[in-house]
């Protein structure tokens, strides 16, 4: 019995209490749970922003700013924001914007979002040189307003010229806000102004034509002024002439609406 006592002291240095022929090791469940709840507090992942939401030149285009869209909604939701130049190719200066996050912790409370801003330094200016946020969104200061760049779409940074053509008209319906596959038709185009109908089909999918499925057709007009980034759309009138179309810009030549006939929207 005295030895036996004697490595039951010994043991229980270790935390270990013999108990019969079998042994236990002992601990204490609430420094378990404080210890499962620190690393819950630090499980931050190094991330990119939700989004890039524009860039702008600064310290006369030797700096980028860029504003992120970054998680919000809870103390402590971003930290460690960073902007840095990776490398300058090619006419692109290629930048990283990161951060770190607990967002991916369900338990955070990060649901929110939030824009903040992270400067990347420049070795010289920018000058003509497009920039890409994380290999991702791409700006050019070609045709955009100082400072801010102007970010390149599905045409890419050099779109077609507004000019009275096919390829400048599906260029006008591709930056309108409008179901994919849409037709237009052209009302009227100068240098300045262009007009189209646009007509989209709408309907169940159909298996074939004797299955009683029918279709219906949303027309809308459009008028367009152009810009040096291509044919922006301005705003929308179905009525008959100028009369319409004039309360909202009378700027527009008539020439371009007297002819106008009343939109048929389908």
């Amino acid at each position: 019995m005295w030895r036996r006592g004697i490595r039951m002291v010994v043991l229980g240095a270790a935390l270990v209490v013999l108990v019969g022929c079998g042994s236990k090791t002992v601990e204490s469940d609430a420094n378990a749970e404080e210890a499962t709840r620190a690393g819950t507090a630090t499980a931050w992942t190094r991330a990119a922003p939700i989004r890039i939401n524009g860039v702008r030149t600064a310290d006369g285009g030797r700096s980028l700013v860029v504003d992120a869209q970054v998680p919000d909604g809870a103390p402590d939701c971003v930290r460690g924001l960073r902007g840095e130049l990776h490398t300058v190719e090619h006419g692109t200066v290629y930048v990283m914007v990161t951060l770190e996050t607990r967002s991916l912790d369900q338990d955070a409370g990060c649901t929110e979002t939030q824009r903040v801003e992270a400067t990347v330094k420049l070795g010289e200016a920018l000058g003509s040189r497009r920039v890409m946020v994380n290999s991702g969104a791409v700006f050019t200061p070609v045709g955009a307003t100082p400072p801010a760049l102007r970010q390149c779409g599905e045409n890419g940074c050099d779109p077609t010229p507004s000019r009275c053509t096919s390829s400048s008209y599906r260029q006008a319906v591709n930056d309108t806000d409008i179901p994919q596959h849409t037709s237009w038709e052209e009302r009227g185009c100068d240098d300045t102004w262009l007009v189209l109908d646009l007509s989209t089909r709408m309907g169940p999918v159909c298996g074939g034509s004797d299955d009683g499925c029918s279709s219906s057709g949303i027309s809308q007009r459009w008028f367009y002024r152009a810009e040096t980034s291509g044919w922006q759309p301005v705003t929308m009138n179905g009525d008959a002439g100028c009369a319409g179309i004039h309360k909202l810009l009378p700027e527009l030549p008539e020439r371009l609406c007297a002819s106008l006939p009343r939109l048929d929207r389908g």
